[in-house]
């Protein structure tokens, strides 16, 4: 059974940084042909896209967080890391790893990142 296991995240004042990672377990084909991407959501808000990193690359970013925040995979160890800096108050949100694969894709369970003023 594939599991995503998030780690990191928290709380940080406007304007400081924070990085995630998450760490795919269970799977039954090669990390390498995955694509991975970081979503959010923000209270009262629907699920967006953050950053993605598909298996053929390159990585792409949501408008809003471009020059701010950078994915990064490793295909041997199998993490997918998103560092996030110049946070503000807008970043607020619960962070999710997404893992997808032709027709499969899973969920980490989320991650909580408050950014105070």
């Amino acid at each position: 059974q594939v599991q995503l296991v998030e780690s990191g995240g928290g709380s940080v004042q406007a304007g400081g940084s924070l990085t995630f990672s998450c760490a795919a377990s269970g799977l039954h084909f090669a990390f390498v042909f995955v694509t991975m991407a970081w979503y959010r959501q923000a209270s009262g808000r629907e699920r967006e896209l953050v950053a993605v990193f598909p298996s053929d690359g390159p990585e792409d970013y949501a408008d809003f967080v471009k020059g701010r925040f950078t994915i990064s995979r490793d295909n041997m160890k199998k993490p997918v890391t998103l560092q996030m800096s110049s946070l503000t108050p807008e970043d607020t949100a619960v962070y999710y790893c997404h893992l997808e694969r032709g027709l499969s894709n899973y969920w980490g369970q989320g991650t909580q990142v408050t950014v105070s003023s």
